[in-house]
């Protein structure tokens, strides 16, 4: 997929898709490469712009709150995942997380309850590229984790469900030795709990944050944080088997 800019503008297409808005239409080549220009029928000039993680969680087709890009930013940074890492994920939702991790070259295998949210989970693979790496599964993670834990363990769990405390008990038996588990939740309540899980089957190095940005405002009058809008978007709880 690439990424049709013009201004304000983006349009998210495929090589030999078309576009139509009130510019006009184009094809897009089959050969397309970022930084080349297309003009429509009508001599309006788009630019061709590869599409990077912020721009597929702008593209991506939602149903729901998805995890913030300063949410997954932490995630990463915390845990070290990486290429080659095999990531359990549970809570697809629009499948923002498990799409980065897939970005990374991990090999994400995810879970979905709602089938119509795992529906459009997949086509949103599809857009960000990473369909051969990210597996999206229908069903309750919970149901199948003595099947999970019999197979090749795991150096990640991301887990953003209301039974993540569920998941993190089974942690020992599914995660390689220094493997990460990671807990997002809005709540506070699902965040102490998820601590006690960890606490209690032994996993080391429990911490949570709250997740907090604000973005700097500056204008004539000076500068200071934006008041708009709320900086609080979660908890994200990380511990580790060792």
């Amino acid at each position: 997929m690439i990424l049709l800019v013009r201004g304000d503008r983006e349009y998210l297409r495929a090589p030999g898709e078309e576009l139509q808005t009130d510019l006009g239409v184009l094809t897009v080549p089959e050969d397309v490469e970022p930084g080349q220009r297309l003009e429509t029928h009508l001599g309006e000039e788009f630019v061709v712009r590869e599409p990077r993680g912020p721009d597929l969680f702008d593209h991506f087709e939602r149903t729901g709150a998805p995890m913030m890009p300063r949410d997954i930013g932490l995630v990463i940074g915390m845990t070290g995942a990486a290429a080659d890492d095999r990531v359990l994920d549970a809570g697809t939702g629009t499948g923002v997380l498990a799409a980065y991790l897939g970005r990374l070259g991990a090999t994400v295998r995810t879970y979905e309850q709602d089938p119509d949210f795992a529906d459009v989970a997949r086509e949103n693979m599809r857009l960000a590229g990473v369909a051969d790496r990210v597996d999206v599964r229908t069903g309750d993670v919970t149901e199948v984790l003595d099947t999970l834990a019999a197979g090749p363990n795991f150096d990640l769990l991301t887990l953003d469900t209301a039974d993540a405390p569920s998941v993190v008990r089974r942690a020992p038996d599914l995660l390689v030795s220094g493997g990460f588990v990671v807990v997002y939740s809005p709540f506070v309540e699902g965040t102490r709990a998820a601590v006690e899980a960890a606490e209690a089957v032994g996993l080391t190095d429990v911490e949570t944050h709250e997740t907090i940005q604000r973005r700097m405002q500056f204008d004539d009058r000076g500068s200071r944080p934006d008041t708009r809008g709320v900086g609080h978007t979660g908890y994200l709880t990380v511990a580790r088997l060792l």
